[in-house]
């Protein structure tokens, strides 16, 4: 009997998708992603010689077992781990843990998961690529030296569970430095001028023209300055002088790369870095679509090249030719030029096959994985389609010397923009009026003039999708490391999210002070850029990796121990991070605190007042109920709730108004109250929950889940947080679950949380 031929790859979904293809004579396993490492307990690298000593994971004896019998049992073997660094060193480790020869273990990679490529692939493999497994260990070594000697100077100097590491440290620096930006920023007056003109016949048309200066551009910096125009075409005409027509073309944005894709799920959809590529990794692995089976949907995603296949463009062109017309094609196929330095090994991000439309598969996707694909689809199939046209008109109107300027720019031809339009980080906030049909030389009659004092802003804080692109620009990372570098510096709490925009705690400054004075070199962005591309020589064969590591730990560690030496008996005390609230029983202003159970609220004054609360976030609006404020909260199961600030006060100012509905800016027309809208994603409509109100909405009417009756389940204002979790959507009820819940209540839950902040406070103290 024939013995089956064994691959091998990373996920059991990508195993069930490549399963299905290949058919008997083949059997697919999956290594559950990396089965050797570096060990946990110890550096585990000679730093003689660099090397290393791998063992196997702990917790993957089954796995390796399971493996190395298939493998003893097979002809061939072929290592199909993911198409990069890190999957040809999981290959690498594959057969060396395996003990697989030259002549039975081979190397295939799958850019994407359809039948066609997997067929291809198995039919030609190769050899496991050397240069890529010493890039991958360079990189893996590099980042061990750097976390397990600088992590527990910061242990030591600081405070325990901190961690350091090349791009996150480096991350960390940008924010921080954006931050220490904001601080120092000193706003500038500056003012603008807006006329508003008439054409001379009634009801002929108007138009709004903004002051520009003279034959240049001239800012109006004070009063005194504006006061002067004001004077001089106070009694003076306003004239057409110059109207200029033309059509501009936009070019479409090119397919997606790791870095755009994350930025834009981010701004579009709202998706942190981490969920976009964890479900375009399921996207990439394979989806049950009815009709078709298991199919792989995109490309695979951990890329930073731009280049597209032939055979996809002219599935592109033929697509949208046929959907749109031969008019939204441009005369020759787009090709985008991938920057310097770039792996150009495979595809940029696309669909795997562009007529399995985002709307043919909705119903077979989760709403994650629908709204995902329709922006890998659209993007794509748009960056091959023409430019949009725009009928453009500018005009500069002279009075008295000065010109004002308007323009107008409407869409002549949508081309790509039919299909897709990139997302911005910020608005525009240039003006555009519809403009009559004016002439050269027309006069116009000046309606009013309208003054307006502004002041500069300060940088805007980085979000995510910002703080990606500013590492992408500076070098610094690849695209398999933005996600988990912006996870660590969150979790690490060095930077802090409020709302889309991050910020530094006075953790993360400290931090970022002491690496700066100390360890240059780790957080400055050449010399981390320098040593990426270093990485990338050793992928290409240029360099030795173990000259890189020698040459960067020759520096780092003397750097190690001049620092050990200069911080010898000194610890570094964090600064109390200040909040707008007030301690509820001394007054004093509370500070934001760390322990073990995350963030939370406390008294400066401990220990003489023990008062904590959790760390809040407040909403817009009041409480209809005490006119209070109304808090964001979260139950210890995690669910999001609404309250009333005064929800379990003990001091006599006792509210029990919660809610799942999320309050919202507008208030009422009619009654005055806070207005509420569904949580949930997409756009919800505001309601009004005054019952007296002309515009109350039952809350049968206002769609979502339908929340129990005041009658049916009361809040108990001693507990918000198990009032919360008795409110919240409940699943099936029983029996034992109201017991668990009697008996949840009978533990006090509050007093609970306030020993755990307790306890915080003591262990900094």
């Amino acid at each position: 009997m024939a013995k089956m031929n064994l691959v091998i790859v990373e996920s059991p979904a990508k195993a069930k998708t490549i399963g299905k293809y290949l058919g008997p004579g083949y059997q697919v396993l999956a290594s559950m992603g990396h089965v050797r490492d570096l060990p946990k307990s110890k550096m585990g690298v000679d730093l003689e010689n660099f090397e290393p000593n791998y063992q196997p994971i702990k917790g993957k004896e089954e796995t390796i077992e399971q493996l190395k019998s298939a493998a003893d049992a097979s002809e061939k073997v072929f290592l199909a781990t993911d198409p990069d660094r890190e999957g040809e060193a999981i290959s690498w480790h594959l057969q060396k843990l395996l003990d697989l020869p030259e002549g039975k273990a081979s190397r295939v990679t799958f850019n994407e998961i359809t039948k066609k490529v997997v067929s291809e692939s198995i039919a030609a493999p190769r050899q496991i690529d050397q240069n890529l497994v010493d890039a991958q260990q360079a990189r893996r070594i590099l980042d061990r030296i750097v976390g397990y000697q600088l992590s527990p100077l910061l242990w030591k100097k600081i405070r325990r569970g901190l961690s350091a590491g090349r791009v996150q440290s480096v991350a960390t620096r940008l924010v921080a430095e954006r931050e220490e930006e904001i601080r120092a920023f000193v706003p500038e007056e500056y003012w603008t001028l807006e006329a508003q003109l008439e054409r001379i016949a009634p009801n002929l048309g108007s138009l709004k023209a903004q002051f520009h200066g003279r034959e240049k551009k001239m800012e109006l910096k004070s009063q005194e300055q504006v006061d002067e125009v004001l004077a001089a075409i106070q009694d003076a005409p306003f004239e057409v002088s110059r109207i200029k027509r033309q059509d501009k073309n936009r070019s479409p944005a090119p397919p997606f790369i790791t870095s755009s894709l994350q930025q834009e799920a981010s701004r579009k959809l709202n998706m942190p870095p981490r969920r976009t590529m964890s479900i375009a990794q399921q996207l990439y692995e394979g989806v049950d679509i009815e009709g078709e089976g298991t199919v792989g949907l995109i490309t695979y995603m951990r890329i930073d090249s731009l280049r597209i296949s032939e055979e996809a463009i002219a599935a592109a062109r033929s697509f949208a030719a046929g959907r749109y017309g031969e008019q939204y094609l441009p005369e020759t196929p787009r090709r985008y030029k991938t920057k310097a330095g770039a792996q150009d090994a495979h595809e940029a991000i696309r669909p795997s096959n562009v007529e399995l439309t985002p709307e043919s598969v909705r119903k077979d996707l989760t709403p994650e994985q629908y709204r995902l694909y329709k922006l890998i689809w659209s993007r794509f199939l748009a960056s091959q389609m023409a430019s949009a046209v725009y009928d453009s008109v500018s005009m500069e109107i002279t009075s008295a010397g000065y010109v004002f300027r308007a323009s107008r720019s409407e869409v002549k031809f949508p081309g790509f923009l039919a299909v897709y339009e990139e997302g911005k980080d910020e608005e525009s906030n240039e003006i555009q009026s519809p403009l009559p049909n004016l002439k050269e030389g027309e006069v116009l009659h000046c309606a009013a003039l309208k003054p307006e004092q502004k002041f500069t802003q300060p940088p805007t804080r980085y979000t995510e999708a910002t703080l990606i692109r500013a590492l992408e620009e500076k070098g610094i990372g690849r695209p398999s490391t933005y996600a988990p570098t912006i996870t660590t510096i969150l979790s690490r709490e060095y930077v802090v999210k409020d709302g889309k925009h991050l910020h530094t705690t006075p953790l993360g400054e400290v931090v970022t002070g002491l690496m700066k004075e100390k360890f240059q070199d780790i957080v400055d962005y050449d010399f981390t850029a320098t040593m990426e591309g270093r990485l990338d020589h050793v992928e290409s064969g240029e360099e030795d990796w173990k000259s890189v590591l020698r040459d960067f730990y020759q520096g780092f560690h003397q750097e190690m121990e001049q620092a050990e030496k200069d911080l010898d008996g000194t610890r570094i005390k964090v600064p109390d991070e200040l909040s707008d609230e007030v301690c509820d029983v001394c007054g004093k202003q509370m500070v934001i605190k760390s322990g073990r159970f995350g963030r939370f609220l406390a008294c400066p004054g401990f220990p003489d007042c023990t008062f904590t609360k959790p760390l809040v976030v407040q909403m817009p609006g009041r409480c209809p109920k005490c006119g209070s404020r109304i808090l964001k909260r979260t139950s210890r199961n995690g669910y999001t709730y609404y309250a009333c600030e005064h929800l379990g006060d003990k001091l006599g100012r006792a509210c029990d108004f919660m809610t799942w509905d999320v309050p919202v800016k507008d208030s009422c027309p009619a009654c005055g109250w806070t207005m509420f809208k569904k949580s949930g994603r997409g756009a919800k409509k505001p309601f009004c929950i005054n019952e007296s109100c002309e515009n109350f909405v039952p809350e049968e009417k206002r769609g979502g889940y339908r929340k129990k009756k005041p009658e049916e389940t009361a809040p108990d204002a001693a507990a918000p947080e198990q009032a919360a979790e008795e409110e919240k959507p409940a699943k099936k009820s029983s029996k034992k679950a109201a017991e668990k819940a009697e008996k949840t209540t009978e533990k006090k839950p509050a007093r609970k949380r306030k020993s755990k902040a307790e306890t915080a406070l003591e262990e900094e103290a």
